[in-house]
């Protein structure tokens, strides 16, 4: 059990939570009610299948896993390579968790009277996360994992927080996406960086380890700047008044965009110093997610009390 535990990588968990209630969050700030039991029932969808991409990524990967172990960021759990014995167990699991899923969305729907078609909703973004490593499909060997990624983790989570407290993806949601997109892109880019050689090696087909780091860093600090502008700009062309201060959100954006500076700036080659800098970007763009759902928490909670 501890080393399923291991390979389920729970401290990744905070990333799905954050985004999803951030979708969620955007959606009372901007007029939906709010009830706790279709926020929980709804992440309850999530829950099983992220845990699900955990447990596939690393059965199908376990030959490009190091035997030395993951970094912080990237690089696998590293258990199957020890204990090849859990391979079949750890598939299973993943196959149980994405039915898992889909069995609670259609309860969900069913419950709350959600329209039919968001269980496609639910059945892509689990489909997305299986052949993100699983073959035939292989995505995220054959230069296709960084779009797979962005659509799943910047699009398609924060994006069902959203519709499980409005009931439907309108303008003022695909607002708020557009820069969780971007951030997903440089989650996934950032996560690559330290694992080109190994990918290399593997012939895996990513975009860091085809292009190298420089590429990565150089669309990674170009990415965040968009965002950051994003922030600061794009809201006073937005047809109604929002009831949240864009300049707030912005400087806050400052938190991933400082590290991604640097490394736009010196665009390290070497594995050391290019992974320490890919890891601060990861870890800022946690505590930004984390930061805006404790702003957008406040702003909902006296919405609610009004």
């Amino acid at each position: 059990m501890v080393k399923l535990l291991k390979v389920a990588r729970l401290q990744f968990l905070i990333v799905g939570l954050s985004l999803f209630v951030l979708g969620a969050l955007v959606a009372i700030v901007l007029g939906a009610s709010f009830s706790l039991g279709r926020l929980l029932f709804g992440y309850m969808v999530i829950l099983p299948a992220q845990l699900s991409v955990h447990f596939s990524n690393d059965y199908f990967d376990v030959a490009y896993d190091r035997p030395g172990g993951p970094t912080l960021i990237s690089g696998g759990g590293g258990v199957l390579l020890e204990h090849p014995e859990l391979r079949e167990p750890v598939k299973w699991i993943a196959i149980g968790l994405i039915l898992f899923s889909i069995a609670i969305g259609i309860l969900f729907m069913r419950t709350y009277a959600f329209p039919f078609w968001i269980m496609g909703f639910i059945a892509l973004g689990n489909l997305a996360g299986w052949c993100y490593s699983a073959p035939p499909f292989r995505l995220s060997h054959r230069g296709l994992g960084e779009l797979c990624y962005t659509f799943a983790a910047g699009f398609l989570v924060p994006a069902m927080g959203y519709l499980t407290m409005r009931g439907a993806l309108d303008t003022g949601g695909i607002f708020f996406l557009v820069p969780l997109i971007l951030y997903g892109m440089v989650s996934i880019l950032s996560v690559e960086i330290p694992d080109m050689e190994d990918d290399r090696l593997g012939n895996k087909r990513t975009w860091v380890a085809v292009r190298g780091r420089g590429f990565g860093f150089m669309v990674i600090g170009w990415l965040l700047l968009a965002v950051t502008g994003y922030f600061f700009f794009f809201p006073r062309f937005y047809p109604r008044q929002l009831p949240l201060d864009f300049h707030i959100v912005g400087y806050l954006s400052l938190l991933p965009l400082l590290p991604g500076l640097l490394g736009l700036i010196k665009k390290p080659a070497e594995k050391q110093p290019a992974a320490k800098i890919a890891t601060w970007i990861v870890i800022m763009l946690a505590v930004f997610s984390i930061i805006i759902d404790g702003y957008l928490l406040y702003l909902a909670s006296r919405l609610l009390w009004n």
